[in-house]
């Protein structure tokens, strides 16, 4: 499962670019435009394990191997994908690129000018814990989609079934950050947070010495959900009173649909006083987070409006496990500019440093 020491892929294959791309590029983009509306993980799969194969090649061997129609030969390439390698390798738009290229837009329409002004997504997921994707591609596809700054947020040592990083290879993924970092420059970063599980008492699933090597810090419970609501409170009102905690991550817990490849169905509501929680956020400059991710929809209208009548902040967020999923900020955004909320109460729509300033305040 663990990807920690993979090769980084190289960066730079615009994913918006209008010139025909190259065939990596072209396969990356084609994964992209599938993982953004949910098609099949074997679909995915296919055409990341194709880019994979393709990495480590020359450019004249592929073009060798597309003119003779052997790429077929090469481990994790089809006749879909060698379609595709040989039409990019001509300099030709591949026709099921094309195809999806049409199709695609903005996942939810009403949000664009809230999305425009969005410079980063605080809460995303890589293989390091129970997303699909290095952290490498990851990155590589923020940096392409626009986004200044992202945070890495891989779930803490008690959520074992994502995988959760113990304080060891939490240490380990900061130092992989560190050189991600020095890889691209001054044009991107990404940032060292973390997805804190919240604990039955209100406190935080990871060391304080830990939390404070980070940039930033989304709090979210994940087990109880059923808790009664006065017990559900204390727990939360424990949580962002805590110094560490900077966003409140989809706090009802709640599913609207099942989530593809997981469960079939639903799932309710945590109960809380809402007005508590939301009085705590403003109190102790904690932003409530609008999860994007079409299946959770969390937090609710009702307690959207509520926290921002309140005057909480808010964060945007994708919740990303796959680079294609970072796009899923459109259903965010949508939300949000339906509501009204203020672009400047919205803490990813400000510059990187005024952002580090209050997530590290």
């Amino acid at each position: 499962m663990a990807r920690e020491s993979d090769k980084s892929p190289e960066p730079g294959t615009g994913i918006e670019s209008g010139a025909p791309l190259g065939p990596v590029a072209a396969l990356r983009r084609i994964a992209f435009l599938l993982e953004r509306r949910l098609a099949e993980t074997y679909k995915v799969k296919a055409f990341r394990s194709a880019a994979a194969t393709l990495l480590p090649l020359g450019e004249e061997e592929v073009r060798r191997r597309a003119e003779a129609g052997t790429l077929q030969e090469l481990p994790g390439i089809g006749a879909s994908t060698a379609g595709v390698i040989t039409d990019a390798v001509a300099g030709k738009v591949p026709a099921y690129l094309a195809k999806l290229e049409q199709e695609a837009g903005p996942l939810a329409p009403g949000g664009e000018e809230l999305r425009a002004q969005l410079r980063g997504d605080l809460h995303t997921h890589s293989d390091w814990s129970d997303g699909g994707s290095p952290i490498e591609e990851m990155t590589f596809t923020a940096v392409e989609l626009g986004h200044e700054y992202v945070v890495l947020t891989d779930h803490s040592p008690r959520l074992k079934v994502a995988n959760g990083l113990s304080a060891e290879r939490l240490t380990r993924q900061l130092e992989v950050i560190d050189g991600i970092n020095a890889h691209l420059g001054d044009s991107f970063r990404l940032l060292k947070g973390i997805e804190v599980d919240i604990l039955d008492d209100g406190g935080l699933d990871q060391s304080d010495e830990m939390l404070a090597r980070l940039d930033l810090r989304v709090a979210s419970v994940h087990s109880k959900l059923r808790m009664e609501s006065a017990a559900m409170t204390r727990r939360m009102l424990a949580a962002i009173a805590n110094p560490f905690t900077n966003v409140l991550g989809h706090c009802t817990g709640r599913m609207v649909t099942g989530r593809q490849g997981q469960r079939k169905t639903g799932r309710p509501e945590s109960e809380f006083d809402a007005e508590a929680v939301f009085a705590a956020c403003v109190e102790h400059d904690v932003a409530v987070e609008i999860n994007s991710r079409p299946e959770r929809r969390d937090p609710p209208t009702r307690l959207i409006e509520q926290a921002l009548e309140a005057g909480c902040l808010f964060s945007i967020d994708s919740d990303a496990h796959a680079p294609g999923q970072l796009d899923f900020l459109d259903h965010g955004c949508a939300r949000a500019a339906e509501l009204g909320i203020p672009a400047e109460r919205i803490v990813n729509t400000w510059p990187i440093d005024d952002l580090l300033a209050w997530a590290s305040r």
